[in-house]
């Protein structure tokens, strides 16, 4: 079972046990994180419903807080004289994820079985009343 979760502006493919590297989030080494499902997928079943997504559960454990690698900002006009150099390194950090859990399943397959149950029984009334 894997899913998709949104996570700093980006979507992410995670399954149990798989360590991904996400922006930084409010929490310390050690906690546990949520995650907001986008999609959903087990061996044979593909949850894309946001009623039933918003039930799904993805969770992991904080591993590390580190920092990325150096974005280089570089600014320039010709012929003015005007240089700028900055750099940016963003915080991130490492997720193990610990758990994907499903949307709980629907139940109308019990729903059909009785409604099933109910027209048998409409119909015996029907056929007794007819032979009457």
């Amino acid at each position: 079972m894997y899913a998709i979760v949104a996570t700093g502006g980006k979507q992410v493919k995670v399954a149990v046990g798989d360590v991904v590297s996400v922006e930084k989030l409010d929490a310390a080494i050690g906690e546990s994180v949520t995650f907001d499902v986008v999609f959903l997928a087990d061996d044979e079943n593909v949850i894309v419903d946001p009623a039933l997504l918003a039930t799904a559960k993805v969770t992991g454990e904080v591993v590390d807080l580190y920092k990325g690698e150096k974005a280089i900002i570089f600014k320039f006009k010709k012929r003015k004289g005007y240089k700028r150099l900055k750099g940016h390194r963003q915080d991130l950090m490492h997720v193990r994820i610990t758990d994907v859990a499903a949307a709980p399943k629907k139940r109308a397959a019990a729903k059909k079985k009785t409604d099933k149950v109910e027209d048998a029984a409409v119909v015996a009334t029907v056929e007794s009343s007819e032979q009457a």
